[in-house]
């Protein structure tokens, strides 16, 4: 057990918390739970005594003792019971990088061996199938077999401009296959010089860092990287928000990474993609990392006012204060209830909006969201913004 998962700045600034409580206000594991032992006050504060319990003279002058492993244990439990949302560091009047910290928290916990059983299977899943669902990663680019006029290379050439990054929700899962396929469709229609990765593409490596384990991370950036160079590629762009926060943020600077968000903009711009019109009341759901951790709140609302007859309905909760859908952080599969109930609080206040269709830019949110809105038969259409243009496109 010891301070190494911390850097200097993470520590500084757990000291810095005021217990104003403004974090436990937003946070919507707590609100969905009603529990605040998920805020993070309350983490912040059992950090500060664990840290003061490991440090020599700190335990002799606070008479702090080690927490056995079983109250770790418990305290693991609550850590990950998150979805990295980041709404907490949004408003910290003190400005603590919490988003940072929890990550580094989850890291110390698998240090210390005390971090929910799931963290074990994505760990496996991982390191044996280069996929979190550990499927045959032979099968990344599988579902070009379902578009209708799949070309003979199946999109994956030996050179191309642009690597499309899919990302392993929208190669695995058959909810969010229709993302891809869309993509395809509109690159294609635009004439955009692109391929896929294939088997080559490997996990981007983010559930590695949401479960706690950033050291197993360094592979699999590599060999992305190794796989992008191979195809002499300059650009990359994502559809996953996850995956594109990975690529800016974990990866070395050698390619210009872009959200599809922020490719289809220029492409609408420069009149690439002929759209028709598209009678259509919708409301737009920023996603975690694209809006709070990229910044990126104008070039999907761009694309949608682009789109003739579409109408756009903000959510009450919008851009940097939009309450996350549930899906992120590894939350679904450490607690799948959670992230659901997380689910039901965003769904009521989207049908507020009386939009008929929810947008979103991100494929976990498209399947945490369809997900709850057909088991509970609501009337609500669930679309990734690729999805609406590739419905507006001209044949």
């Amino acid at each position: 057990m010891g301070h190494g998962a911390y850097s200097i700045k993470e520590l500084m600034h757990a000291e810095a918390c005021t217990y104003c409580c403004l974090c436990a206000d937003v946070c919507p594991a707590v609100s969905a739970a009603r529990d605040g032992h998920l805020s993070g006050v309350y983490r912040l504060d059992a950090l500060r005594r664990l840290n003061r319990a490991r440090t020599g003279i700190l335990r002799r002058l606070f008479r702090n003792r080690m927490p056995t492993l079983e109250q770790l244990q418990q305290f693991g439990e609550t850590v990950y019971r998150c979805s990295l949302c980041g709404r907490c560091q949004e408003v910290c009047p003190v400005g603590i990088s919490l988003k940072d910290i929890w990550v580094s928290l989850r890291e110390d916990l698998v240090r210390s061996r005390a971090y929910p059983e799931k963290v074990d299977s994505i760990r496996e899943n991982l390191l044996g199938s280069r996929n979190v669902f550990a499927e045959d990663n032979e099968e990344r680019a599988a579902w070009v077999e379902n578009l209708r006029d799949a070309p003979d290379h199946g999109y994956i050439r030996d050179h191309a401009e642009v690597v499309y990054f899919t990302g392993c929700v929208s190669a695995y899962f058959p909810m969010a296959q229709k993302i891809p396929m869309a993509l395809a469709e509109i690159l294609e229609a635009a004439e955009v010089d692109f391929t896929l990765l294939g088997k080559e593409e490997w996990c981007c490596g983010f559930p590695l860092l949401g479960a706690g384990l950033r050291g197993l991370a360094k592979d699999f950036v590599e060999h992305n990287i190794e796989a992008v160079r191979s195809k002499g590629s300059r650009k990359v762009v994502c559809a996953c928000p996850t995956c594109y926060q990975m690529w800016r943020e974990h990866y070395p600077h050698e390619f210009h990474i872009s959200h599809v968000t922020g490719l289809l903009k220029e492409l609408l711009r420069d009149k690439r993609v002929p759209l028709r019109e598209l009678p259509l009341t919708v409301t737009f759901h920023d996603p975690c990392d694209l809006g709070r951790g990229a910044r990126e709140f104008e070039a999907p609302r761009e694309i949608i006012r682009s789109i003739p007859g579409v109408t756009l309905i903000e959510l009450s909760r919008n851009r940097e204060n939009c309450a996350c859908c549930g899906g992120g952080g590894n939350l679904e599969m450490i607690d799948p209830k959670l992230s659901s109930d997380i689910a039901k609080e965003k769904i009521e206040e989207i049908m507020k909006t009386g939009a008929a269709c929810v947008i979103t830019a991100c494929q976990q949110c498209v399947r945490t969201m369809a997900t709850y809105v057909r088991r509970n038969k609501i009337p609500l259409d669930v679309l990734d913004i690729v999805e609406l243009v590739r419905r507006a496109l001209k044949r």
